[in-house]
């Protein structure tokens, strides 16, 4: 089944395809934040760009480990790669909870981006180039699961306040003082 049939099967995308869609997103802001690393006075540009990447993140973390990576574990087995993912998350997390007590202009605010952008990096690999391959020769109904994904992703956007933020670019944009973090 290609990603085109996996995605007209059901009423929204498969969960492959909604998880990527996720790191999409969140590799597009991380490079916005790069582009603002060189501007004068784009502190509170980088503030918000990176709220959303943390909001983001935290809510992609979340769907994955509450219901992806249960259903992934069940048809392919607790294999290392899972096991790093989970590890990668907690990793990610703490980086996040750093990065929402800091102010832009603080001191190696930018340094703690770019690690977390690295190690966002490397977990997209692993889960694109390992995992989802796996998953695709499984018997798994990736389209049931990933209306699951999507079904729990907005109630979590709803709690955050975020709803609409992954319709249109921006728009997620506009919670400034509000923490990622649930």
């Amino acid at each position: 089944m290609n990603q085109t049939e996996r995605q007209s099967s059901g009423s929204g995308q498969d969960a492959i395809a909604l998880l990527t869609q996720d790191h999409n997103k969140v590799k597009m802001l991380f490079e916005e934040f790069e582009k603002l690393k060189t501007a004068e006075d784009a502190e509170d540009e980088k503030l918000d760009i990176v709220q959303e990447i943390c909001a983001e993140l935290t809510i992609h973390a979340k769907i994955e480990e509450e219901i992806f990576y249960p259903a992934t574990i069940e048809a392919i087995g607790q294999l290392d790669i899972m096991d790093e993912a989970v590890v990668e998350h907690k990793g990610t997390r703490e980086q996040i909870e750093q990065l929402v007590l800091m102010a832009p202009e603080e001191e190696y605010y930018d340094a703690k981006v770019t690690v977390l952008k690295e190690m966002v990096e490397h977990h997209i690999r692993e889960e694109e180039g390992k995992m989802f391959p796996l998953l695709q020769k499984a018997s798994i109904d990736l389209a049931a699961l990933g209306q699951r994904l999507g079904q729990r992703k907005q109630e979590l956007q709803m709690d955050m306040g975020m709803i609409g933020a992954s319709m249109s670019k921006g728009q997620g944009r506009e919670r400034t003082q509000q923490g990622p973090m649930p």
